[in-house]
């Protein structure tokens, strides 16, 4: 279990995503769509297309 700290903002992506992306695929998104950086330590949550699967991109170091 990963427990992020107490700063640690959550993003949900509007929309689906095609659940076949790579984590790359993901931080690309992250970083072109929303403008922010995988790499911060937030975490990006991803949901596909019939809304019972779900992707979480998190940097931990």
């Amino acid at each position: 279990m990963i427990s992020p700290s107490a700063g640690t903002r959550v993003w949900l992506a509007a929309g689906t995503t095609d659940m076949r992306r790579g984590f790359d695929g993901l931080a690309r998104q992250v970083q072109q769509v929303l403008g922010q950086d995988p790499f911060s330590g937030h975490l990006f949550v991803f949901r596909g297309r019939r809304g019972d699967l779900a992707k979480v991109l998190f940097w931990d170091g």
